[in-house]
């Protein structure tokens, strides 16, 4: 049976953001306001978290604790275990901003690519295959990251909040720098929505590639460690 690759979705265009330090600052004051408003999961007031992502980047958010990030507005999410995010972003040079939480790695990519991705995984011959790869479209949420730079980000980690390995930059249209399905015959770049970061098509693939391989490796390592010492 053959496949074919769905039609391009054109990227979501954007408006200028405030800088980080007017972000950052507004923030900060909107979060002092608000007094004992409650503290996210990386100690920052909720009030001040939300406001970096509404005021910074124009993203929409949840009230937690933990902040959430909408998805399907400005971004959808692949979503994939970290050993196998960690050898997508060793081979692969420009993403879009990526998110690290407990165990799994979210890259972001240009909104309405979650609803192309079974397509091109049945298309790539991956199709079938447990791969712990998943998309977050309309109506997802994922934790909000803690801001780069922010005073807690350092211990956020360790604490389980989810952290930034590539932020996005406020002051900086995102939207157009996310992997998207590129128009056939696109010169510019690797073909991604923005010309500067790789089209979906080859994102998945790699993403596939390296969810497959980290799950042959965790399955040989637990094989080794379960499997009974031989003696002659």
């Amino acid at each position: 049976m053959s496949f074919t690759v769905p039609l391009p979705r054109a990227p979501l265009g954007g408006g200028r953001a405030q800088s980080h330090a007017q972000a950052h600052h507004a923030g900060a004051s909107e979060g002092a306001s608000e007094g004992a408003s409650g503290k996210s999961s990386a100690g920052a007031p909720e009030g001040a978290f939300a406001w970096w992502y509404e005021k910074g980047l124009s993203w929409a958010t949840v009230a937690g604790p933990p902040v959430q990030l909408l998805t399907g507005l400005r971004f959808d999410v692949l979503e994939l275990p970290a050993d196998a995010g960690d050898a997508v972003l060793r081979r692969t040079g420009t993403t879009g901003p990526v998110a690290l939480h407990g165990e799994r790695m979210a890259f972001l990519v240009a909104a309405g690519s979650a609803d192309e991705v079974p397509g091109l995984l049945d298309w790539l011959e991956w199709g079938g295959i447990a791969l712990g790869l998943t998309a977050l479209g309309a109506n997802g949420r994922m934790p909000a990251p803690v801001p780069p730079r922010w005073p807690c980000a350092t211990g956020a980690a360790a604490q389980g909040a989810a952290v930034w390995l590539r932020p996005p930059e406020p002051g900086r249209e995102v939207e157009p720098t996310l992997p998207a399905l590129a128009p056939f015959g696109y010169e510019g770049g690797d073909g991604g929505s923005g010309g500067g970061a790789p089209d979906l098509v080859r994102l998945v693939d790699a993403a596939a590639t390296a969810c497959h391989r980290a799950r042959l490796l965790r399955g040989n390592t637990l094989r080794t460690r379960t499997q009974p010492l031989a003696f002659s």
